[in-house]
């Protein structure tokens, strides 16, 4: 049986286009490798009672237009705010207690750090209303096409025209845009504040998932990123979905099967095909071919141009420039049972408190966050790692038994390749072990409270998810792999060098992050084309 569209990939960005293509009245069938759809955004028990998000953990980035358009809420979506937005634990065992909260609200924040410096306490309202101008634009850029995407470099202009929303934008709102998309997060916040827990507590975005120091050049955009979202109405917050983050992909499978979207799992997708310079369908692992008028990939740029399209059907030109495609993340996810709550240092009692629901830091400065970079890139993983912990069961009881809770630990950093041909399979639990002993620094019974432990390494998150070098962006969000240029200049329009062929996945505009909106926008440009006959 023909298709119109066949997908290649189901995680959530596979999931919205199939469902936005379907809506029009296109037959579409989606294509997931895994037993399971959902990508990385996923749910499953990891020890006996224990359930939790096996990779991405949080929710912010998914577009309420998404939500709404696929009637998530319908299908059983709840997402809860956190309590506190994040805490940095700062003092270990036998020091003074030393802490810093971020929320629930600016006065809040503001408060906390006047403890530390009346001088940033005062600057902090500017700083935010600077991040909100421009998570604002970014927030209007996303939903785009990059315009005249097959043009020349005179195309980077016009999008930084389009950004500053046709002379809308004054000049000084255009110099901090310049600013956060050319700065390094480090250089951005050491000229706003002098207090290293609250240049950790933000500079800790800037290298979430991103394989680099606080200080690389173009870090500052990567935080921005992590703060152009919202949960329930409320811009910047953070939250949790109930059930996990496989509860938002399960109830986008529901909304595409009602609208007659056909899943496969266990289809393995071997090849594209190309007939008459066309993209024709796909080839399965196990020999089935199946044909279709269009191909959407939702993978790594670089496993569909090098992996999954034959060579001959490509300029070299093209493939020698995608084989350069930057996608390597310095991240080891960790799932944790633990048998009670943390008891901090630096604030005492294992029972629950709103410290518990935040994004707890354990990374005290961005010298730090430095150090764990140069230690991966010459080490292997850090030393003192970059540890984010969220504790989901403190909001929903779903996940554990009574009493015990589940923890997500996402840490930095640690290199795709380690140094002198070991392995990661070698290296899994001495390197799993490293972040429990970081956090029993901060936590005294965190290490006696485990039950149970999971751990994804690059090396794991390539393989189980097809995130290339372990890579959760698809492709580094740098200067030069963003808006027009993503996935390479003269294709940032969701069109691939081959007719029928698109990518809406993570590596299209806007980038990573479980938004929904590469998958959104590639379906427009889809119909479109359908539309207008080129398909």
């Amino acid at each position: 049986m023909a298709y119109d569209v066949l997908i290649v990939g189901g995680g959530h960005n596979g999931l919205v286009c199939a469902a936005y293509l379907a809506r029009a009245g296109l037959k579409v069938r989606v294509l997931e490798r895994r037993d399971v759809v959902g990508g990385a955004a996923t749910s499953a028990e990891f020890h006996p009672g224990f359930r939790n998000s096996v990779a991405a953990y949080t929710v912010s980035l998914l577009h309420p237009k998404v939500i709404a358009d696929l009637r998530l809420a319908r299908h059983g979506l709840k997402i809860v705010e956190r309590p506190l937005a994040n805490f940095l634990p700062l003092s270990e065992a036998g020091e003074a207690p030393r802490s810093f909260r971020v929320g629930p609200d600016l006065a809040a924040t503001q408060g906390d750090l006047a403890r530390f410096s009346a001088r940033d306490a005062a600057r902090l309202p500017g700083y935010t209303r600077m991040i909100e101008r421009a998570a604002d634009t970014l927030r209007a850029l996303a939903l785009e096409t990059p315009p005249l995407a097959r043009g020349g470099w005179s195309d980077l202009v016009e999008a930084f025209n389009l950004g500053c929303v046709a002379n809308r934008i004054d000049l000084p709102t255009r110099r901090e845009l310049l600013d956060l998309f050319t700065k390094s997060a480090g250089d951005l916040l050491d000229g706003w504040f002098e207090t290293d827990a609250v240049k950790a507590a933000f500079g800790f975005d800037s290298i979430v998932g991103n394989y680099a120091s606080p200080y690389t050049p173009n870090t500052a955009y990567v935080l921005l990123h992590h703060v152009f979202g919202e949960v329930n109405g409320k811009r910047g917050a953070w939250g949790h979905a109930i059930g996990g983050m496989g509860a938002i992909t399960q109830a986008m499978a529901k909304e595409a099967l009602a609208r007659g979207v056909e899943i496969s799992t266990g289809a393995h997708v071997a090849e594209v095909r190309v007939r008459g310079a066309r993209a024709a369908g796909v080839a399965l692992a196990d020999g089935t071919y199946i044909d279709a008028r269009a191909v959407a990939a939702n993978v790594n740029p670089k496993m569909l141009y090098l992996e999954l399209v034959a060579a001959e059907h490509l300029e070299p030109e093209f493939r020698e420039r995608m084989a350069r495609w930057k996608c390597a993340s310095g991240t080891l996810r960790m799932n944790v049972a633990l048998a009670e709550l943390p008891e901090f240092a630096c604030a005492p009692g294992a029972q629950a408190q709103p410290h518990h629901g935040a994004g707890i830091i354990m990374a005290p400065s961005l010298r730090y966050m430095e150090q764990a970079y140069f230690d991966a890139r010459t080490l292997g993983w850090a030393r003192a790692p970059i540890v984010e912990m969220l504790i989901p069961s403190t909001v929903d009881t779903t996940l554990a038994p009574r009493g015990a809770h589940v923890a997500s630990l996402f840490c930095q950093h640690f290199a795709p390749v380690l140094p002198e041909g070991r392995s990661w399979d070698e290296a899994r639990e001495e390197a799993a072990d490293v972040v429990i002993d970081t956090v029993e620094r901060y936590a005294p019974n965190f290490k006696a409270a485990v039950l149970a432990r999971s751990t994804l390494t690059p090396l794991d998150l390539e393989r189980e998810f097809g995130l290339t070098g372990g890579d959760i962006f698809h492709g580094a969000l740098s200067l030069d792999q963003l808006w027009a240029a993503r996935p390479m200049l003269g294709y940032g329009d969701y069109r691939a060098p081959i007719k029928g062929l698109y990518l809406c996945g993570s590596g299209a505009h806007p980038g990573g992050g479980v938004t929904g909106l590469p998958g959104h926008n590639a379906a427009r440009e889809m119909l479109r084309d359908f539309r207008r006959g080129r398909v």
